[in-house]
């Protein structure tokens, strides 16, 4: 039998939570100057567009692919890929992909408690493409 080291943190005992009905989060590390959670979000699902005031956040993509928004950009993440969204700055995730997608996000400061919804007539619009 194998027993888990103190310390070891293992994603199968990890307090879980769902979001958005159908999404997952498993607290890696939840403390109030460094957050790691693990997420697995299924295709078709999507977070609300928000931002953070105070926490600076780190999406890294694990399995699958991920459509994140940045400010108005989108950004295609696939395994191995990250993407750093600074303090202030409105995002949003979503999995536009057959497969689930499975990604960690690290906020330092931790991130909940710390958001806010941005209302689609106040998100960044691309502009007019000249005629």
């Amino acid at each position: 039998m194998s027993k888990r080291a103190p310390g070891v943190i293992d994603a199968r005992t990890a307090p879980h939570y769902r979001w958005g009905e159908v999404c997952d989060g498993w607290h890696l590390l939840a403390g109030d100057d460094l957050s790691v959670i693990e997420e697995r979000v299924p295709p078709g699902a999507s977070e609300t567009r928000h931002r953070h005031t105070r926490a600076r956040q780190f999406f890294y993509v694990l399995e699958g692919e991920a459509t994140m928004e940045l400010e108005g950009v989108e950004h295609v993440l696939r395994a191995g890929q990250g993407l750093h969204v600074p303090p202030g700055a409105t995002h949003c995730l979503r999995n536009a992909s057959e497969a689930a997608v499975r990604f960690l996000v690290v906020s330092a400061p931790k991130s909940h408690g710390d958001r806010e919804t941005v209302a689609e007539a106040d998100a960044f619009v691309f502009p007019a493409s000249p005629p």
